[in-house]
């Protein structure tokens, strides 16, 4: 099989983007969350740039890797300035990868008008820089900044510039598509004309940004012209609209184009890992991205999900389970008695569907929607409605009682305070919180009750909050609707709650929320202790 090597640059590039604020402890996960998945380099930033990035060079040296190799980035040497006579250049040795990526110009516009020099130097700068760390041992990755606007202003000037490294002994020219505007018909045309030049000498890759909404087409229209190096971020953020987004292209690849990227094993594990990334950049995951996201196998109307029972390829075009994600039949008045039996089974596989338990939960999901209930996006509710219903749910803990108390002016990080009382199997606990506003003081207040009991809630918190007014005319008095997206970094799941008062919806949902946690915690608890069981005799 052909392989493709993939680089992903989370946390030099997507660290560009708007919200985003590595840790050094953030940095060092999301290394070993790209090393389990199996990608082979992970550039981590410019150890001359800033104290963190510094700190994450030494503390990186502590991991056991299984496979990845971290990657130090950095720019040629300035202007009339000699490699080893360059601090910057020496902080890429001081990083001790054994991979540096060095950028450069390949823009005329950029040589004289940002760097300031002339076209020849800045030759010079690249040829000199790149047999700097090769001389040293070091395996370059020479990434031509601006490569495809230069291309586009001086053809003969770019060109030259990255056969410039080739000849210095890159081991991959990759050509960034900075501005992130250019077409796949462009990029393949760049990519094929570089081959030309350099091929044999260097391995040609490119590095996309998706301004124009084209980073995953414009990877694989240059893999699709020769390329055979990638460059992107797992998730798809990064600075403006983000990088060409590295998990669709790999599946893409791997599962459609014939390419090796990752092991064929570790490829069910991808979408646990970007959402492991997501959730440690503190992002909330786009709920259509490709192949990973929530909404990536969401099946809705009813003669659909008749379709995907008799003939999942039919409507799927992967099976969810080799990325790893999973099919999602969403509840709804169009679903269908099918479409409830499918959801049924997978908490009881042997239900029939003449078994009476079928028509009862039927008869009140039509009731609760008809009270303005949507289950189609809360399904770890409408998973709590099947356990209510089949007599399987037990209630983890009781309200007694709590009170909200609002404060104007609010501050800026406080405007309410909550107090409550909860009883987990007899035993009573009373606390209170601070939030920014009624429904995120209890939400932080139940959670601090709750974590006596249950430690595992700890990592769990909200990602989405929504509020939806269902009968405008009512005024004040309206029914509301509240829908929260939970996460506790492995898993996502959404709750739903109905009410005049929306502190009581969003109760409602938030005990869905926290008692879907609790229930999937104690069961895989379970079936841990079981196996081991079985282990043991």
């Amino acid at each position: 099989m052909k392989r493709i090597e993939l680089l992903d640059t989370t946390l030099r590039d997507g660290a560009q983007a708007e919200g985003i604020s590595f840790s050094v402890r953030d940095k060092l996960a999301i290394v070993e969350t790209l090393d389990d998945l199996g990608i082979p380099l992970i550039e981590a930033g410019n150890p001359g740039s800033n104290p963190k990035d510094i700190a994450f060079f030494e503390a990186v040296r502590g991991l056991r890797l299984k496979q990845a190799q971290v990657a130090a980035f950095g720019a040629t040497c300035r202007p009339k300035l000699a490699p080893a006579d360059d601090p910057q250049v020496q902080s890429l040795l001081c990083a001790g990868t054994a991979t540096v990526v060095i950028f450069g110009k390949s823009w005329r516009l950029h040589v004289t008008e940002v760097l300031r020099t002339t076209l020849e130097e800045n030759v010079r700068m690249i040829r000199d820089t790149v047999a700097f760390f090769t001389g040293q041992g070091k395996r370059v990755i020479y990434d031509a900044e601006h490569f495809f606007d230069g291309w586009k202003a001086d053809a003969s000037y770019a060109l030259r510039t990255v056969a410039a490294a080739a000849e210095a002994g890159a081991s991959a020219i990759c050509l960034c598509e900075t501005n992130g505007g250019c077409f796949p018909e462009e990029v393949a045309q760049a990519t094929g004309e570089v081959l030309a030049k350099v091929g044999g000498r260097s391995a040609v890759g490119v590095h996309a940004h998706n301004d124009g909404g084209l980073g995953v087409a414009n990877s694989l229209a240059a893999v699709r012209a020769g390329a055979t190096h990638l460059q992107g971020t797992l998730a798809g953020f990064g600075e403006r609209c983000g990088n060409a987004n590295l998990a669709t292209i790999l599946a893409n690849l791997q599962l459609k184009m014939g390419y090796e990227c990752i092991p064929e094993e570790r490829l069910p594990t991808l979408t646990a890992a970007v959402r492991r990334v997501a959730e440690i950049a503190n992002i909330v995951l786009a709920d259509d991205m490709p192949y990973v996201g929530r909404k990536a196998f969401a099946h809705k109307a009813g003669m659909h999900m008749d379709g995907v029972r008799k003939c999942a390829h039919s409507f799927e075009h992967v099976a969810p389970e080799r990325v790893g994600n999973e099919r999602r039949f969403l509840m709804s008045e169009v679903a269908g008695r099918s479409a409830v039996l499918e959801r049924i089974r997978a908490l009881a596989p042997a239900m029939d569907k003449s078994d009476p338990a079928v028509d009862a939960v039927v008869k009140r999901l039509k009731h609760l929607e008809n009270e303005g209930y949507q289950f189609e996006g809360a399904d770890g509710s409408f998973e709590l409605l099947i356990r209510k219903t089949l007599g399987t749910y037990r209630p983890l803990f009781a309200l007694e009682r709590f009170r909200i108390i609002g404060e104007h002016p609010a501050s800026e990080t406080t405007g309410a305070a909550a107090m409550i009382k909860v009883s987990v199997d007899g035993a009573d606990e009373v606390t209170a919180a601070e939030g920014n506003g009624p429904v995120d003081a209890l939400n932080h207040c139940l959670r601090k009750a709750l974590e006596r009991f249950y430690p595992g809630l700890s990592g769990v918190h909200l990602t989405d909050y929504k509020v939806r007014v269902l009968d405008g005319n009512a005024g004040s008095a309206a029914k509301v609707r509240v829908l929260m997206e939970t996460t506790d970094g492995r898993m996502v799941w959404s709750t739903t709650g109905v009410s005049t008062d929306i502190i009581e919806a969003s109760w409602i949902a938030l005990v869905d929320s926290l008692e879907f946690k609790l229930i999937h915690d104690r069961e895989q608890a379970a079936e841990a202790s079981g196996r081991h069981d079985k282990i043991e005799q």
